[in-house]
């Protein structure tokens, strides 16, 4: 039994044309060979490709939608554009050809891997990214042959690119048409390949590619570029690059959607005292002031700081959680000074207080960034 063409898309049967694309684009991106070599994603990706031309041409939605009530045909003989059709249909061909192959196909679209710093994320970067690729063939120029020759027409299918034969069927003499073994269906042959590509009008080099990533990018994000990828056999037109990101862990800030966070830790001192210091962050020195009294687990906000927005204006914030560090090893005289102090401040003692959700979610989620 056929599979459903929505099932295999993954949409509502009344998706509208644009949810039909995205789910489209979504399933190709993710059983493209480039990107998943299994058999099993590329027969998946045969049936997606398959249901999109049909669901995203409304006639042929059309027909799919009527089924088997539109006649016994799944659409009415109108739906294959006649009887010449409907025996092509059934038997490879009708009785007339429909014309050579081009040899100038569309080439293969490709997938990067790009590392960049957490750095990079705030302003954007420049890359000069080293391919291996399909490029056009100097020599040929993409036409196959050997300079000063051409394609010349096939002797055996006169140019049409396909074979008829007549065979007896339940319904009469029936005209069948098959691809023509000679010239493979192009109705020409190369008679003088070129020497440099055997033929194929592009051959494999490396090649430089300069990108401008933005700012704002996050890990799985894939950019685009259009006509960067391979280019088709017989000087076809190139094919898509997709730049797949991957922001690079940074042992000193991490991210929270465009704000970035970062732990300060504060001497018990300077956290009893106040203090002012300045701190080296991604794109510059960051002054903070503390306050007397800072507690673990306060948060600083610097406005403006943080990453810059990947649609939109401005940037985030930096968020600074302080970790007050307590002295684990103290001299003779800090002991005896920590004493003193401990006798003279009319401090509470150690008691539990009023649990509280959301200072227990602050702590975990800002300050120590899990």
């Amino acid at each position: 039994m056929a599979a459903d063409h929505y099932e295999v898309l993954g949409v509502e049967r009344d998706a509208s044309a644009d949810e039909i694309k995205k789910a489209y684009r979504r399933l190709a991106r993710e059983l493209h060979p480039d990107v998943n070599p299994s058999p099993e994603a590329a027969e998946r990706f045969k049936l997606v490709t398959h249901a999109y031309d049909v669901l995203s041409d409304p006639r042929q939605r059309e027909q799919y939608d009527l089924g088997p009530q539109a006649g016994p045909f799944g659409g009415g003989a109108q739906g294959f554009g006649g009887f010449e059709d409907i025996f092509s249909t059934f038997f490879g061909g009708g009785g007339s050809s429909r014309g050579p192959k081009s040899r100038r196909e569309r080439g293969q679209d490709a997938l990067l891997r790009v590392e960049i710093d957490l750095a990079d994320v705030i302003f954007g970067a420049h890359r000069d990214l080293e391919v291996d690729t399909a490029v056009l063939c100097e020599r040929c120029q993409g036409s196959c042959c050997e300079p000063g020759t051409h394609p010349v027409t096939c002797d055996i299918c006169h140019g049409t690119g396909s074979i008829q034969r007549s065979v007896r069927s339940l319904l009469g003499n029936v005209m069948t048409s098959s691809p023509c073994g000679t010239c493979r269906g192009y109705g020409t042959v190369i008679a003088t390949p070129c020497v440099t590509c055997q033929g194929q009008g592009r051959v494999r080099a490396r090649k430089t590619i300069p990108v401008d990533i933005p700012a704002g990018v996050d890990t799985g994000l894939r950019l685009q570029l259009p006509g960067h990828g391979e280019v088709g056999p017989a000087g076809g037109p190139n094919g898509d690059l997709y730049l797949e990101i991957k922001v690079k862990h940074d042992d000193v800030f991490s991210r929270d959607g465009d704000d970035l966070l970062a732990t300060l830790e504060v001497s018990m001192a300077d956290a009893i005292l106040g203090t002012s210091t300045t701190f080296q962050a991604l794109d510059g020195p960051v002054d903070v002031e503390l306050h007397a009294g800072t507690q673990s687990a306060e948060i600083l906000t610097v406005k403006n700081r943080g990453i810059t927005r990947l649609r939109g204006n401005g940037r985030g914030d930096l968020r600074i959680g302080i970790q007050v560090v307590t002295p684990t090893k103290l001299g003779r005289g800090e002991r005896e000074l920590i004493e003193r102090f401990a006798k003279q401040y009319k401090g509470d003692k150690p008691r539990l207080s009023q649990f509280q959700q959301g200072l227990f979610a602050k702590i975990r989620d800002r300050f120590l960034n899990l």
